[in-house]
């Protein structure tokens, strides 16, 4: 990949990793009136964990975040053949499996950039 793809592929990550981060009344505000269906986001946060191990294999993120994204991707792959059928707003309230992507989503940004209180990405339109 190019450089200027990669650089885009981080930021995407490291964003929609902050969102996964935030506190669920950040996400809920975040979301607002988007009808995001929730295996929608659980197909994203996966794709996000493969793209963050390639970036990482080209030296463009921390290699000990490694284990946290895995670790992202085995909780939802443990549930993946669930059928999620739902708005991931709803889900995010009740499904207990997000507090534990939002903990290591918060371990995730403390290893890459040392805080995992970093400013929300833009609002979808």
């Amino acid at each position: 990949m190019n450089d200027l793809g990669d650089a885009h592929l981080r930021t995407w990550a490291l964003r929609f990793m902050t969102l996964l981060a935030a506190d669920l009344d950040d996400q809920l505000a975040w979301l607002g009136e988007q009808a995001v269906e929730a295996d929608s986001a659980v197909e994203e946060v996966l794709l996000l964990c493969r793209i963050w191990e390639g970036l990482v294999e080209r030296g463009l993120g921390e290699p000990a975040t490694l284990a946290d994204a895995r670790a992202v991707g085995r909780r939802l792959g443990e549930i993946g053949d669930t059928p999620h059928t739902g708005l991931w707003a709803d889900e995010l309230a009740v499904e207990p499996m997000w507090g534990e992507v939002r903990r290591l989503a918060r371990q995730f940004l403390l290893t890459e950039l040392g805080d995992w209180r970093q400013p929300l990405p833009p609002a979808r339109d």
